[in-house]
């Protein structure tokens, strides 16, 4: 059955909630112990992503998770570098990579990384198997990742690399106008995205006036505002509406070709009924919706000294299935 039963996971107190869920691993998690090694992989339109290796802590491997992250986040986010360890530690080398303007360094191009981004993902797909050592790749992604990742497995199925065997999206907004709704109700969740693209935007209007006008972010109140004036014209998009329906990952999911589970909690803050897609995992029998009760967004806590969240729990179970 493609939508799988409601898993058994439950947070320690007070992590019932969704918006704790939500807030607390940014703020207090411990940061996983990882030793990354950075690279800086050079693109065909003279950008570059920073991209950072963990190696498999087995002995050599040929098999390969590529982590990608969230809105606003890179490389290091906590999450990210929980689920490198959890590769790691089971046999599969790691690469978490940085979206364009999320490193430590603005990229030279004016263009930025937006929900619907795919070429970027399949350039750093087809670098990671350039180097001739991986049999077997699973794409893993959190909220934007996710669904850039699902996106991008649906879109044009025939394009996807045949050592690209799975996939895993947490928390990932499908339907991303109706995402866009409630983030924007949340002053909180508002403004913590808001934070970084003010900067990022305003930074690149320093470097490209001809491109982007900074001043343009006076009376931004939602999202859709900034992905108004900001996201859909340097995107390519006609509007904000015209980006939604074209990014939104839910349209796709019906073609994706290799097993594929995607996790997302009912009590998800930023999700709504539209990015819970019963209908396209019960016609296809290559994607799996599990949605546990808990979670929040990009949350999934769990109790004892492990600093081991369910999440990675989860998506180690997935890579287990997985024939070697």
């Amino acid at each position: 059955m493609p939508v799988l039963p409601i898993p058994d996971y439950r947070p320690p107190f007070p992590f019932a909630s969704g918006h704790m869920a939500t807030l607390y691993p940014p703020l207090f998690r411990l940061t996983p112990l990882t030793a990354p090694e950075p690279e800086r992989v050079e693109l065909a339109d003279t950008d570059f992503l920073d991209l950072d290796w963990h190696r498999s802590r087995t002995g050599e491997s040929n098999r390969l998770v590529i982590v990608s992250h969230g809105l606003e986040g890179n490389s290091r986010k906590k999450y990210v570098l929980g689920m490198a360890v959890m590769a790691t530690r089971n046999g599969w080398d790691a690469a978490c990579w940085s979206q364009r303007g999320c490193s430590d360094e603005p990229n030279r191009l004016p263009r930025c990384y937006h929900s619907g981004e795919t070429r970027d993902l399949h350039e750093i797909i087809l670098h990671c198997l350039s180097t001739g050592r991986y049999e077997q790749v699973v794409l893993i992604g959190f909220s934007m990742g996710g669904n850039q990742i699902l996106k991008y497995l649906g879109e044009d199925p025939d394009r996807v690399p045949e050592q690209v065997i799975g996939a895993v999206a947490f928390s990932t907004p499908c339907d991303l106008g109706a995402a866009e709704r409630v983030i924007s109700s949340h002053h909180v969740y508002f403004e913590y995205f808001m934070r970084g693209l003010r900067r990022k935007m305003r930074e690149k209007g320093e470097r490209f006036p001809e491109v982007v006008d900074a001043s343009r972010l006076r009376g931004i109140r939602t999202l859709r505002e900034f992905d108004n004036r900001f996201t859909a014209p340097m995107g390519g998009f006609a509007d904000a509406a015209d980006y939604y329906a074209r990014a939104s990952s839910l349209q796709f999911l019906r073609a994706v070709r290799v097993p594929t589970l995607l996790v997302n909690a009912q009590n998800d803050p930023f999700l709504t009924p539209t990015c819970f897609p019963v209908a396209e995992a019960m016609s296809n029998p290559r994607l799996f919706l599990e949605t546990p009760v808990h979670g929040g967004h990009v949350g999934f806590v769990t109790k004892g000294g492990e600093n081991v969240y369910w999440s990675e729990r989860r998506a180690e179970a997935f890579l287990n299935d997985i024939p070697a």
